[in-house]
This record gives structure tokens, sequence and C-alpha cells, in this order.
């Protein structure tokens, strides 16, 4: 039996839009489903408006901080309806590359509804049969709502509501203080609220490197940002117009709160049972090829899968399922080079393993090479000279995984993740950079395994001593 389409995507958010564009691009028929706006958790509450949020913050700190290059601004300002503007203008300039008319332009049929499987084969919306050779799930994710007594009644932010804001909140309480919640907090802080984070762990940022984390703690301690530790949120109550938030035994009061406590899969409305479609908690289950593991014409990815929470892991995911999905499925996804960056101040880009994580692999054959910001000429220009760069080589000179944190950390992690992606030793680095520029960073903590392994060679040093003595007395 025929079907109508060659593939029908589900979710019109980063990875369902790079599936969908290309594969009209090759001429397939498409049919992409979306029940609210193109452009995903991304363009409307995810990476777009943080970033243009953070930026606005950035200009704001570097302006009450002038002074310590000269440049005195007594009388300084923020308005943070005019801030929060800038972010709705971001994401307007953005948009049309996400809009329904520029995909229906490369071909593709743009259905929006919310629908769901009838069976293994069809998926219905709008009261519409499609059926297809390959179907395609990006569903996306949404905020994780933890269980807090009084935090419905009393009310709080996610990330899909603080970007709405027209004023800022004379004080705020984060629950969480992964990426999200950091850069939130930061940003908020640097634009004029009382922010204080609640971390259920030791450290901020669980995920990254301990070390590149203190640097970021440290910073926010400076300007002044409450960090409360090894604390669960346990009671929210409203009393008069204040929000009263206790953390074991702690009470906070605030204006508002604003809730970063991870993701869950969009999966409920899918009716994926019907189809055949295995799921828990952390998302669909799939195969290394995004098949879904009880349904190999059915792919997924993206958030909706758990993993790697990442627009730019979303589009890596969708390539590798256009192949597979349109032609022969063949194609494994990769995940060995995987980079990310928190957009705190400094920023934190990692790519690989931790230390901590090569040292359980590999023991102690591994090499730490270290090179703090503030020995770059560029940094000290910059007044920049927090943090530092970590890349973890095995003693070959193979790259593990390395750990930025320092002004640019997002833009110079990747010359890294280009060696590791082409097998490069970490010698690669090495090689020439502009002077003065912060990616001298990286060449110079490169170096460092070369100047290591000659320190612990005697032999060699004992042999060069010789060879120059000899060359010093024939004159």
């Amino acid at each position: 039996m025929g079907v109508d389409y060659d593939i029908v995507v589900i979710g019109g958010g980063s990875g369902g839009l790079v599936v969908a564009g290309a594969a009209a691009q090759l001429n397939a028929k498409v049919a992409l489903v979306e029940k609210d706006r193109l452009g995903g958790d991304c363009l409307w509450y995810g990476c777009v408006p943080s970033k243009s949020l953070i930026h606005a913050s950035r200009v704001a700190y570097e302006v009450k901080n002038s002074q310590r290059f000269g440049v005195h601004t007594n009388n300084y300002s923020i308005n943070f309806s005019q801030a929060m503007d800038h972010v709705k203008n971001v994401i307007a300039a953005i948009e049309p590359h996400d809009s329904p008319q520029r995909f229906e332009g490369l071909g593709v049929e743009v259905i929006f509804g919310s629908g769901k499987f009838i069976n293994s084969d069809v998926f219905e919306v709008n009261g519409q049969k499609l059926k297809a050779r390959a179907f395609v799930i990006a569903t996306g994710s949404r905020p994780n709502i933890p269980n807090i007594s009084g935090l419905k009644e009393t009310g709080y932010l996610t990330n899909e509501e603080v970007f709405s804001l027209t004023n800022n909140p004379e004080s705020l309480a984060i629950i969480g203080a992964g990426p999200i919640g950091c850069e939130l907090g930061q940003s908020f802080h640097r634009l004029g609220t009382k922010v204080t984070l609640i971390n259920s762990g030791s450290h901020l940022l669980p995920k990254e490197d301990p070390e590149a984390a203190d640097v970021i703690e440290k910073q926010f301690l400076e300007e002044g940002i409450e960090i409360i530790k090894n604390a669960r949120a346990n009671k929210v109550e409203k009393i008069g117009n204040k929000k009263h938030l206790w953390a074991n035994e702690q009470e906070i009061i605030v204006d508002e709160i604003l809730v970063c406590t991870g993701r869950s899969p969009n999966v409920e409305s899918l009716n994926l049972e019907a189809a055949g479609v295995e799921y828990d908690k952390k998302g669909i289950n799939i195969n290394d090829k995004l098949q879904t593991t009880t349904n190999s014409k059915i792919y997924a990815c993206g958030d909706v899968i758990g993993g790697y929470q990442f627009t730019h892991v979303a589009s890596h995911e969708a390539v590798t399922i256009i192949t597979n999905a349109l032609f022969l499925p063949i194609n494994k996804v990769s995940y060995d080079v995987i980079p990310w960056t928190t957009f705190t101040d400094p920023e934190l880009a990692r790519v690989g393993l931790t230390e901590a994580q090569a040292k359980e692999k590999y023991g102690n054959n591994i090499y730490v090479l270290k090179q703090d910001f503030s020995e770059v000429d560029r940094a000290q220009a910059e007044g920049a000279t927090q943090g530092f760069a970590k890349i973890i080589v095995k003693e070959n000179g193979e790259i593990l995984g390395a750990h930025l944190v320092g002004k640019s950390a997002g833009e110079l992690i990747h010359e890294i993740v280009l060696a590791m992606s082409n097998n490069l030793k970490v010698s690669a680095l090495s090689g020439i950079h502009v002077y003065p520029t912060l990616s001298e960073v990286n060449s110079k903590a490169a170096l460092l395994l070369r100047k290591r392994k000659f320190s612990q060679n005697k032999g060699l040093q004992n042999i060069l001593s010789k060879f120059f003595a000899i060359r010093r007395s024939l004159g």
C-alpha cells in the first residue's frame, strides 16, 4: 500500500526543522506538524531570549564597573522594560528563518495542530490521517516542576514565562543551580534584582569540572549573588505581597520564584503506545541510528530522547536521521565530541571527559595541561584574567577533554573541538596564533605537554647539556 509522504516530522523545534527543511530540499514529500509555533524552545524560551538578556546584563555590568578602565559614568540607569524589548526584537529578527512561510517555500507542508498516533503507521492531526515511510518525533521538552508544598498555589516562573516580564522583580529566588539557573540568576542580578540561588548540591553547575565551576561561584559571590548550598526547597507560602520559601530550615522572602530544575520530555499527548514506541521518564528509547527501539520506521531526536539537551545536538542528530529515514538506516549517531557552553560571565565551556572521568578510565596515564588566563596578554589588556584552560590528554597527546572558564570560552572551545573531531594531537593547538588574542590560552596550554615531558626526561637533558657544552668549546 502506498503512502502520502516520504517523511512526517512531529515538532517544529531545532531538530524537526533541520529534518523537514533538508528532506524537502532533497525533493522528498514532507509534512511538518507543530501544535504551537515553529522555532521551538530555543527561539521562544531558550537560547535566543536568554543570550539576548545575558548581553543586556553584561552591558549593564560593564557600564557599572567602567571606572576600572578610567571611564566614569556617574548617573547610569537600567530600564528593564527596554532590556526586554531588546530580547523581543532579537526574537523577531530571527523568527523569519523559522517561519511557516519559509518552510512552505522549501516545499514542506506545515500543519498546525495537536496530533497523535492511531497505529504504528498513521499519525492523525486535525482529523487528517498522515501515512509516511518514516516519522520523526522531535517534540522537545518542558520545565520539570518539583513537588514542593505550596509552590503551585503561590505561583512561580519558568523559562517559558520569565521573558514575558516587563518589570524586574525586586528579589528573586531561583530553585536550581544548573546552566539555566546560573545564566538567568546572574543576568537578573546585573539588571537590578536581588538574587538567591538555591543549590541542592555542594557545587554550582554539577556536571562541570568542579575547579571551573568554582570560578563561576567566586564571581557570583563577588557580585553579591547569594548562594545556598546543600539545600532543597520544601515549602512555599504567599504572605501578603511576598513569597516565602523554606530551603531546609532557612526562610527566604522574595517577590518571585524561578524554577530551573531540569526538563521533562513532551510525549504524553502522542499516544505512543498505539505506535508501539517505548519511553520512560527520561524520554523515548532509541538505538544508535536514532530509530525508536520498538518501531524502526519511527525516529526521534532532540530533548524528547533525553541525553544531551542542546540545540546543536538536536541538529547533529537530525543530520543522522535525514540519511537513515530517507535512504538506508546505516548511519550511527556519534556523541564522541559534543561541546557545550554555560553563558555566565565568565563563560564555561566543555568538551569530552572531565579530569575525574579521565583518571577513572585511564588511571594516572594522563596529563592535565592547565593554563591560566592571567598569563595571556590579551586577557590582561581587557581585565579578563579570571579562569583557565584545562586540556586533558593521554601520554601520546591524544585529547580526552577540555574545560575553559573565562572570557569568550564558548568561542575558544571550538579550536579544541576541531582537533578532537579530526583526531589531531594536542600539539596541533600549539601552532601560530595571532598576538595578542585570547586564543593563545589554547596554544600555551598545548605547549605544556612538551615542556612537561622534557622536564621529566633527564636523559635528554643530559645529552643536550653535553651537546651545547661541546659546541661552546669548539667556538
